[in-house]
């Protein structure tokens, strides 16, 4: 976890996409000057950085669906609870199922769990559209190799 590049989870850890499913990992920082501010004498990851790492994960899967031809951008979340607290140094394992993918959207159901107990979830809604330049494919294409995310996959519907 890179929280200063928003690079929010570290490995991909399974991803199904028969079943439309991905499984990654993410390892909280022991020290990062956003737990400086959030909290004094007591640091918790912020739950907008919980969304984000469950909207990354998200992302990935539907990248993957769409065989790395098209980018998912987080559009909503909706059924979003933040359970219980994430500190420094804790593991985080992220899930997500597609629920539904078709006329530009794409919904996914998420949740974190930390040592096998469920820290938050929510339903988040994606626009997903081409990459918009090659800059930004050429970036998505290090970061998957770098997360062990399959570059050659086949597109499934």
């Amino acid at each position: 976890m890179r929280f200063d590049y928003f690079q929010m989870i570290d490995r991909i850890v399974d991803l199904d996409l028969d079943n439309r499913t991905i499984r990654t990992q993410a390892d909280v920082p022991a020290a990062s000057t956003v737990f400086e501010g959030h909290f004094p004498g007591y640091p918790l990851m912020p739950g907008v950085l919980l969304l984000e790492t469950m909207a990354q994960s998200s992302g990935w899967l539907i990248i993957g669906v769409n065989g790395f031809k098209r980018m998912a951008f987080l559009a909503s979340f909706s059924e979003a609870k933040l359970r219980s607290f994430v500190k420094p140094g804790d593991v985080l394992d992220v899930s997500a199922t597609l629920l539904h993918e078709g006329s530009g959207f794409a919904r996914t159901k998420a949740q974190i769990r930390v040592g096998g107990k469920l820290s938050c979830n929510a339903e988040m809604t994606f626009r997903v559209a081409e990459f918009p330049n090659a800059e930004l494919r050429a970036h998505m294409e290090k970061a998957a190799a770098t997360l062990g995310f399959p570059l050659e996959i086949p597109v499934h519907g």
